[in-house]
C-alpha cells in the first residue's frame, strides 16, 4: 500500500480543488475531533453535524467527495486522515468491505436504533436512512392495478411505455441484485430483457428526468427512488418540477409478496481511524431520534430507526411493505447484476429487443 507524506497529501487535495482537514498531525492528537468523508451533500449533512458538535463538543471536519471515495481511501492507506465515511448506497459500503478499508464499530446504541437488515452483521457499516425503489405512474394515462409488481413492467401491453435511467446506475444495480437474490440470475435476466423491450427510449438521465419524461408524454411508467417525489413536489426554485410530481402517483411494488426493494444511505468507520470512538459517537447520534427526524425533514427519506415520524409529504404516500432481505445478501449479487445489464444490452434501448 503506498504511503504519502502529509505534504504530498495536502498537495493532492489542492489539485483536486478540495478543502483538506488541516494539519493531520495536530488532528491525530485532538480528542475532540472526527474527520469525515461524505458522499452526502453538505446542505443535508451540515445541520446534523452542527447539532452533534453542540451536544458533544466534538468538531466534525467534513470533506464532500462527489466520486472516487474508495479509490482515495486505498491510495491514502494507513495515512488517511478520514475516520469515517457517509455513503448514499449499499453498493459503496459493500465495495469498501471487500476492499478491506473498514473496521467493526460495535455499539449497543446503534444496534438498538438500526434494524438488523440495515446493518452489517459484524458492525462494518450501518444504514442511516431508507429509500424505496418504486414505480412512478402517470395519473392520466395509467389504470390503477395495471402495474403492481416489478414483474408487471414486462407485460406486452406496456411496450413503449416505460422509462428508466441507465441500468448501470447503482440504484438500478441494487434493484437487479435484489431480484437475483430472490429469484436467481436467469429470472433477473429475463426480467431486464422484458423491461428493455418495453422502453419508450434509450435509458438516460436521472430519476427526475424520468418524471419529466412522464409529464411530457414520452412514457407512462418509470422506476425511481421515493425521495425524488418529495424533492420535486417541494421544489420552490424550479416550479416546473412541482408540475412533474403533481401528475404522478407512486406504486409500491410487490406489496402482496415480499415487498418493495429498499436501499440505504449509511456510515462506516475507516480501518485506520485515529478517532474511532468519536466516529462511533457520531454514528450513534446520526441513528438517534433527533438526527433521524432531521434526515426525514431535509431529504424526504424514511428514517432507519422505527417509530420516528415521517415528513408529512412522505406520509401522504401511504405506508408500504419493505423487502426484508438483508442488504448484505443483495450486495453479493451486484457484480452479476452489472454483467446482466451488459448481456442484455439494456442501455442501448428497445431497438435491441428480440
Amino acid at each position: 500500500m503506498p504511503r504519502f507524506s502529509a505534504v504530498l497529501f495536502l498537495a493532492l487535495f489542492g489539485i483536486l480543488g478540495l478543502a483538506p482537514f488541516g494539519d493531520t498531525t495536530a488532528q491525530a492528537s485532538d480528542d475532540n475531533t472526527v474527520n469525515l468523508y461524505s458522499y452526502r451533500q453538505p446542505f443535508l449533512i451540515k445541520p446534523l453535524l452542527d447539532e452533534f458538535t453542540q451536544q458533544t463538543g466534538i468538531t466534525v471536519n467534513m470533506v464532500y467527495v462527489k466520486k472516487g471515495m474508495l479509490e482515495r481511501l486505498k491510495a491514502e492507506g494507513d495515512n488517511s486522515p478520514a475516520d469515517m465515511v457517509l455513503t448514499s448506497d449499499i453498493g459503496s459500503l459493500n465495495d469498501m468491505v471487500e476492499a478491506g478499508v473498514l473496521q467493526p464499530a460495535k455499539s449497543e446504541k446503534i444496534e438498538m436504533n438500526v434494524p438488523a437488515q440495515y446493518r452489517h452483521p459484524e458492525g462494518l457499516w450501518y444504514g442511516l436512512t431508507v429509500r424505496a425503489r418504486v414505480i412512478f405512474a402517470s395519473k392520466e394515462r395509467t389504470i390503477p392495478g395495471e402495474v403492481t409488481r416489478y414483474g408487471d413492467l414486462t407485460k406486452p401491453e406496456l411496450k413503449g411505455r416505460i422509462c428508466t435511467r441507465s441500468g448501470k446506475h447503482l440504484y438500478n444495480i441494487s434493484l437487479i441484485a435484489a431480484l437475483i437474490a430472490h429469484d436467481g440470475e436467469e429470472a433477473a435476466k429475463q426480467w431486464l430483457t422484458g423491461v428493455r423491450d418495453n422502453l419508450a427510449q434509450k435509458p438516460q438521465g436521472n430519476d427526475r428526468a424520468q418524471a419529466r419524461a412522464i409529464y411530457e408524454g414520452v412514457c407512462d411508467y418509470a422506476i425511481a427512488n421515493t425521495y425524488y417525489m418529495g424533492k420535486m413536489a417541494a421544489n420552490e426554485k424550479k416550479p416546473e418540477q412541482r408540475q412533474w410530481a403533481k401528475g404522478l402517483r407512486i406504486i409500491f411494488p410487490n406489496q402482496e409478496a415480499r415487498g418493495a426493494h429498499v436501499n440505504i444511505s449509511g456510515a462506516a468507520v475507516i480501518k485506520s481511524a485515529r478517532h474511532k470512538q468519536n466516529a462511533i459517537r457520531l454514528i450513534e447520534y446520526l441513528s438517534s431520534d433527533l438526527a433521524q427526524r432531521i434526515y426525514a425533514k431535509k431529504n424526504f427519506e424514511y428514517p432507519v430507526k422505527p417509530g420516528v415520524p415521517l415528513h408529512p409529504l412522505v406520509a401522504s404516500w401511504g405506508s408500504f411493505k419493505a423487502d426484508k432481505i438483508a442488504l448484505t445478501e443483495v450486495a453479493k449479487h451486484r457484480a452479476t447484476a452489472s454483467r446482466i445489464v451488459d448481456i442484455t444490452a439494456y442501455d442501448l434501448g428497445p431497438q435491441n429487443g428480440s
